[in-house]
């Protein structure tokens, strides 16, 4: 049988903190998803000012992310790069940058998916949140 590390309350805790710290720090309004290797929601988080729809962007990207065990850019791109066909894929929503998936020795154990700025300002945030908890993302 096999292990693998996984997400505790505190882990995300660190990873909600240091997300809100970087989307405080550059004056973002975001929302911050925070999901297990399944796509399960485990936090929520939409800062005063964030947009409505960011509260169903975020969990998407994350989910996104956590499933396709990369970031949701990486679906971006195809689709820009002519492959719209992608967009039926099941179960992936949200295929826009900001979804950055949680990697432990080399397992991917949950996904962050940030909403409401620039998507490379979505992304930004999602990784300052990983890195609190596992180093650069």
């Amino acid at each position: 049988m096999k292990t693998k590390p996984i997400l505790t309350l505190e882990d995300v805790k660190i990873i909600a903190a240091a997300a809100e710290a970087e989307a405080l720090r550059n004056g973002w309004a975001v929302t911050i998803a925070v999901v297990d290797d399944g796509g399960h929601l485990l936090w929520l988080q939409r800062l005063d000012g964030a947009p409505p729809i960011s509260s169903q962007i975020g969990p998407g990207k994350a989910r996104t992310a956590a499933l396709g065990r990369r970031e949701s850019k990486a679906y971006e791109d195809v689709i820009n790069g002519g492959r719209v066909s992608f967009l039926s894929a099941p179960s992936l929503e949200a295929m826009l940058e900001g979804g950055v998936p949680v990697v432990v020795d080399g397992h991917v154990i949950g996904a962050v998916g940030v909403s409401g700025v620039k998507s490379n300002e979505d992304a930004q945030v999602a990784k300052a949140g990983i890195a609190a908890l596992v180093g650069t993302p």
